[in-house]
């Protein structure tokens, strides 16, 4: 008989009562610990995961009123409300029973116990701990389900031929379970295209969770990723799941990885080597099953040979290697992002009557889109806000270029790129982290360029 996994803790001033409930209990569950001193129950909760705790009602000789029960019954609650605690007590009153149940206990037996009944109500108590641990998940895995569903304002849109050639990889790697990392630049559409992978795949039913590496700092990394026990730190005020745990059985897709530290790469790949996450504050090994989706927007392959991203993760990562082209390069697109972002908002704004002609997507064609879709999107959302007719027109769209303007004799790359690297410090106010990653390049590289150009003074 296999047994049933649980932690279970029995607290009673009576040295041979411990020895027989320890004694009954250890063939059925996986861990039984026992204590004397109830004193010693905050430390054991800090340093523990107890899914059922075994309560005696009374240390003190001659005392039988149950109040130190009840006051170690709250201790407990309040620690962990989903530890399940069965009161114990020689006294079978009832009206201290039903104090107990209010206080959060799940049931009450009386010493001497029958052995089965002591082992039943354990049994049922470790089910119903179990039962709103799934509960507990399930509620989190529907909270990251909400958020990471696209919006639905961006969909996949585009008959290029560049489109073409994305929309063609998704169909032919969907239906696999290859690791896939989407490469492009800012507002290309590198999430839609990890959203389609998930949609068009086996694991359609499962989740579909979303990690924006760029917006975790490296101290919370682990405790994002995978989990932690309440009282691993400081704030670490009840348990929580890891974004790994919640997508297991379905796809993980983490955005922005370029900027993972060495340390956050390291960890990521060991639990990518091993199928196998550990929260923070916890010994428990997690198995996974997670088909994993990447994007960045940065040149890993310059950065491995930097030495600023690990080799052995890149080959992890991209068994399959998507590339989503600019807007710039696709602009033949341009009348049908049209079409779908003036329904849309039009929709939303209550402006269906709105339309627009060849010449307003001629004028957007020559724009050059360092925001990409996103861009185009923004700038018909506030068109048609700012529009008071009936038809959009090239005067309702304010489109700056970041494109210098530069003389004939000034007209060469390295000018060009000179004048980028400058707009681009000067936007992020000389921080070099977010500059390297606006031109899509890493810090080792941005310092040689500003070697080059004489701005490192």
């Amino acid at each position: 008989m296999s047994k049933i996994q649980a932690h279970i803790l029995i607290i009673d001033d009576d040295p041979d009562l411990l020895h027989t409930a320890r004694f009954i209990l250890k063939p059925y569950f996986t861990k039984v610990e026992v204590e004397s001193n109830p004193q010693q129950i905050n430390f054991l909760l800090s340093n523990n995961q107890f899914d059922v705790v075994l309560l005696d009602m009374n240390y003190t000789v001659g005392v039988t009123s149950g109040k130190e029960g009840l006051f170690w019954l709250k201790q407990i609650k309040e620690a962990n409300e989903q530890t399940q605690v069965v009161m114990m007590t020689a006294y079978g009153d009832l009206s201290l029973a039903v104090e107990a149940m209010k206080l959060g206990a799940i049931d009450f037996v009386v010493k001497p116990w029958e052995n089965e009944k002591l082992r039943a109500t354990v049994q049922t108590a470790v089910k119903l701990r179990q039962s709103e641990q799934k509960v507990q998940n399930l509620e989190e895995q529907q909270e990251a389900l909400q958020k990471a569903t696209l919006d639905q304002q961006s969909i996949l849109i585009g008959s290029s031929d560049a489109m073409k050639n994305v929309l063609s990889q998704v169909d032919k790697v969907a239906a696999t379970d290859a690791n896939v990392l989407i490469l492009g630049e800012n507002g290309t559409g590198k999430e839609l295209v990890a959203q389609a992978i998930h949609t068009h795949s086996l694991r359609v039913a499962q989740p579909f969770i979303k990690v924006d590496l760029g917006a975790v700092t490296e101290s919370l990394f682990e405790s994002e990723l995978f989990g932690h026990k309440k009282g691993a730190f400081t704030d670490a005020k009840s348990d929580r799941t890891g974004r790994i745990k919640l997508a297991n059985k379905g796809s993980l897709f983490l955005d922005e990885i370029g900027n993972l530290s060495s340390s956050m790469q390291a960890k990521l790949l060991s639990v990518l080597q091993n199928r196998i996450v550990t929260p923070v504050g916890s010994d428990q090994q997690i198995p996974i099953d997670i088909r994993l989706i990447c994007a960045t927007n940065q040149p890993l392959k310059e950065m491995v040979k930097e030495q600023s991203f690990r080799e052995d993760l890149l080959y992890r990562i991209n068994t399959i290697e998507i590339e989503i082209p600019p807007l710039r390069d696709r602009q033949n697109d341009i009348a049908e992002l049209l079409t779908h972002f003036v329904q849309l908002y039009g929709k939303k704004y209550r402006r269906d009557n709105l339309s627009f002609d060849e010449s307003l997507v001629a004028h957007l064609k020559k724009h050059d889109w360092p925001g990409n879709v996103r861009e185009l999107q923004h700038a018909v959302e506030r068109a048609i806000i700012m529009s008071s007719e009936s038809q959009l027109t090239k005067e309702d769209f304010s489109l700056k270029t970041n494109v210098p303007v530069l003389t004939d004799d000034q007209l060469n790359l390295d000018e060009l790129e000179k004048h980028t690297i400058q707009k681009a410090l000067e936007k992020h106010q000389m921080n070099m982290s977010k500059t390297a990653k606006e031109l899509g390049i890493g810090r080792t590289t941005l310092y040689r360029k500003l070697q080059k150009h004489q701005l490192d003074n």
